[in-house]
């Protein structure tokens, strides 16, 4: 492989940690020959280190017994309940105002697993759900880059993911997109946040993440504690999950517009 076939997406992948082995050789060469590239990646890679250095000790946190204890499901057929992790409850509690131990509740399970864990579909909605509870409540710096830069915004995530992304258009349901941001992945590499507002302030985001080769394709669905709902899905190789303070049948309306524009790119 010659330098003159050095892309941006191969730069993004070296600084996001998965860069292909093969490939290795040759990007150390031509960032050598270019430094300039080359302190570009060394600024992704330090980006990357800031962010895990703020959600990283959230994850490595354990749970507490009193959260696994109140996970047990009923002993009739009430539901399923499955606890994320404390740091979750504690971000969603201070942020997002005292929801309380994060116990998911959904429609449907993986038998004989009661914990979220990083590779179950599940994890997707705990980590957007984290998210959404985050900035959400942000007055003044709700996104990191706003809509007025709309095709700076796409062309970025969609770089640093290495997938085209197009943020739905949702203005006929009464939301527009005021910006998005990176934020930390599980391991497969960075994830965007899309933000959405309507009138009244209230607001709603969209995760988007890649997902691990050869995870099957889910349909439709649903968790939610308290007031706060998540609609998930996986698509291929990328994973949605679309969160809002909003009534079941409202959000499942939103998250329907949000799959059929997805689909149709």
């Amino acid at each position: 492989m010659t330098t003159q076939a050095i892309s941006e997406a191969q730069l993004h992948a070296l600084a996001d940690g998965v860069l292909p082995e093969e490939q290795r050789a040759a990007i150390d060469a031509y960032l050598r020959a270019h430094p300039q590239d080359a302190a570009r990646v060394e600024a992704w890679r330090e980006q990357n280190r800031q962010l895990r250095a703020l959600f990283d000790p959230l994850q490595q946190e354990a749970v507490p017994p009193a959260l696994l204890q109140a996970a047990a499901p009923p002993a009739a057929n009430h539901g399923w309940y499955r606890p994320a992790m404390q740091a979750a409850a504690a971000v969603v509690l201070v942020l997002a105002g005292g929801m309380g131990g994060w116990l998911l509740r959904g429609d449907a399970s993986d038998a004989g697993d009661i914990r979220a864990t990083s590779a179950s579909p599940l994890a997707l909605a705990r980590s957007a759900a984290i998210a959404h509870a985050v900035y959400t409540p942000e007055v003044r710096h709700p996104v990191e880059v706003g809509v007025e830069q709309e095709a700076h915004l796409v062309q970025w995530l969609s770089k640093r993911l290495g997938s085209t992304l197009q943020p739905p258009v949702l203005s006929p349901l009464g939301y527009h997109l005021i910006g998005g941001r990176l934020l930390p992945g599980d391991g497969n590499g960075p994830v965007a946040q899309f933000m959405y507002e309507e009138g009244t302030g209230k607001r709603l985001t969209l995760y988007v993440a890649k997902e691990r080769a050869g995870r099957q394709e889910t349909a439709f669905r649903y968790t939610q504690e308290k007031e706060l709902g998540v609609f998930y899905w996986i698509d291929g190789q990328m994973g949605y999950a679309l969160s809002a303070r909003l009534p079941k049948a409202e959000l499942g309306k939103i998250a329907d517009a949000v799959y059929a524009q997805l689909e149709s790119h």
